[in-house]
Order: structure tokens, then sequence, then C-alpha cells
């Protein structure tokens, strides 16, 4: 309540791109320190055995993790267990370091509870979080995001190399990883949801040493053909543990959004996040693990505002859930307003542990 009454307004009137990072910056601050963190911990950290999973043999405490794109440089994983997150994804981490794309990256949609973002995958580069890591201990599964390198010099056989480089220096350092072959904003789009250079991208990583889960994370305006087409590479490679499911979408004329032509001009390339991605998110998850027999562990994101909405991922077939809308619009109070309500939901629908719900409604 304090956030949502006070803080947020006073956030909101601010460029949004300065407040991420101003705020990536404190957070690093305060996981310095042990006494930081445990004060953080008192405000936000909640647990009940009822939300404790096993998801390709990693445990977790609760199915709420932060989203990829949050914590683009890897700040944050020692701040992030205290706020109550029961794992978090970071990147997008491409090979090469990059600058993003020119000009504004974020503009707020408070009518539509969204972002439009348009970073383009600015990060640091692979080595550069290489040499963080040494200084780091993770106390919750965190997930490593592989992006190509946003550059539209790096094509074809360059793009899966590029993948590649990141996979082999860093993968084996994180909990697991996210083959990113969605993300909107890159100079050359979602490319290697093609088919084609799918098939060529899982065969290189056939090739690679195995040691952690990987994912691979889609959009969600993908057609049923197009994403049988990615299921039957999957299939043929078995490399691929599950899907996060979805990215950002600039499929701006089927959400159905509130918000002026004035304010989504201000950044008319970039990809939608929050509440109009909800639905289309929740259909992908319920289509791929029905189509799959639920082989495959879903990551769901996109719209997660409240226990409800997470709830509904789960039915719908996602194992765990990722926010980073949500933490924007209703404060760090959310990872426990949400883990708490999803204990409610559970006991009223019976269930002794949340394994138990994923997937019902999706049959």
């Amino acid at each position: 309540m304090l956030y949502r009454l006070f803080l947020k307004p006073l956030l909101f009137k601010i460029d949004p791109e300065v407040v991420h990072d101003r705020m990536i910056v404190f957070g690093e601050f305060l996981g310095r320190f042990s006494f930081t963190q445990k004060i953080i911990r008192w405000f936000f950290y909640y647990e009940n055995s009822i939300l404790t999973s096993e998801v390709c043999g990693l445990k977790f405490e609760n199915p709420v993790g932060l989203a990829a794109g949050f914590d683009k440089n890897v700040c944050l994983t020692q701040i992030i267990p205290e706020v109550g997150f029961g794992f978090m994804e970071v990147g997008a981490v491409t090979h090469l370091p990059c600058a993003g794309n020119p000009g504004k990256h974020l503009v707020r949609l408070p009518q539509d509870h969204s972002l439009i973002v348009y970073y383009g995958l600015k990060n640091i580069g692979s080595e550069a979080v290489a040499k963080k890591l040494d200084k780091l201990n993770f106390t919750i599964p965190v997930g490593l995001n592989i992006a190509k390198t946003n550059s539209s010099e790096i094509k074809g056989e360059k793009s899966v190399e590029d993948y590649i480089q990141t996979y082999q220096l860093l993968a084996h350092r994180f909990s697991y990883a996210t083959i990113n072959i969605s993300c909107p904003n890159a100079q050359d789009g979602c490319t290697f949801q093609d088919p084609e250079l799918l098939e060529k991208l899982m065969l290189a990583l056939s090739h690679e040493p195995k040691s952690v889960p990987i994912f691979l994370k889609l959009s969600n305006h993908l057609t049923e053909k197009e994403v049988d087409e990615i299921l039957d590479i999957v299939e043929k490679f078995k490399i691929i543990d599950g899907f996060v499911l979805s990215n950002l979408s600039k499929d701006r004329s089927s959400l159905n959004l509130k918000s002026s032509p004035n304010e989504l001009n201000k950044l008319p390339a970039g990809g939608i996040s929050g509440s109009p991605i909800r639905s289309k998110t929740n259909s992908l998850i319920k289509y791929i693990y029905k189509k799959t027999n639920g082989r495959y562990k879903i990551i769901g994101v996109g719209g997660i505002f409240t226990a409800e909405d997470a709830y509904e991922k789960i039915k719908a077939g996602a194992s765990l859930v990722q926010i980073i809308t949500g933490l924007i619009y209703n404060g760090p109070g959310a990872v426990k307003k949400i883990n708490r309500g999803l204990v409610r939901l559970l006991r009223r629908d019976h269930y002794k542990n949340i394994e138990e719900a994923v997937g019902v409604e999706a049959h």
C-alpha cells in the first residue's frame, strides 16, 4: 500500500528508464550487505510448503520468478531472493556487448497496465558477465537468457555461432539456460523462429555438452502451424526441456489496447508487455501443454499482476511463472501477495501441492 499510494505516483512522474536504472543500482547496493538483505527479507519474504516444487531437477521454494529483461547484467542476484522470488532469469545476455536500440527504450501505458519496451538487447556481453560471476553466490535457481547479438551484420552461420559462444562460456554457471529466439526488438527480428534456422541452431546446440536444463523462449503471435513446426524440430533433437511462454508482442492490432494513439506512438517500434498479452500467452501455454501431453516444462510470463493471473497460467500448464510489469506497477510486495494468494487458491481447490494444479485446465 505504501508503494501504491506514495512511491508509485512519484516514480511514474519520472522517465521509466531512469527509474529502472536507479532501481538496479539501489538493488545491487542492498544486496552487498547482510543487514540490508535481512531487512528486505523481513518485509517481503514468504514461504509455504504447498508452493514448493521440483522442475527439471531443480528445487523451487515458490513458483514466482523475475523474468529476463529486468536484470540484464546480473546485478540483482544477491537481493532478489530476499524480495521473495522463487527464482530469477538474468539477461538477455549476448555474446558481444550491445548498446541497445537508439533513442527511447521504455514507455508506460497505465490504461493497459503495460509497457512498451524497445531496449534491443542492451547488455554488457557474455565475457563481462562471466567476470562478475566469480563474486556471486546464488541462493535460488538463476537462469541465463541467451540471445543473438543485436547486429544485422551477424547473419546465417555467424548467428548460430553467436548463440553457441555465449552458451559455451556461461550456461554451465547457471541453473538453467533459456535460448531466446523471440526478441521482437532485435534488428533482424525473431528470425530463429523460422524452422530452417531453428534446426541449424538446435543441431549446433546438440553437439555441445549439456550441463543444465534448456528452455526455448517463443513469441505469442505464432500460429498453431508455426508452433507445430517448432515442436517437430524440438522433438527431433531432444535437447530442449521446456519453454518460456511468452515474449513481448509487436502485433498491436490484436491486443485491444486502450491507450491513445499518441501514447502508443511515443515508441511505435517497441514490444508490448503486461495485461494485453495475458490471454494470448495463456492460450499458447495451454496449446503446447496439451499438444505435447505435458512432456515439456513451461514457464509462463505475460500479464501476471495477481495470484489469480498466476494460477490461470499454472492451470493452463505452466509449472513456474515470471513477472516484470506486475512488479513495476504493484511494487516489490507483489511477489509476497501473489504467493500468499496462490496458497489460498490451492487450498480452496483442495490441492496439497502446487504441482497437482499444473495443466488441470489444458485437457
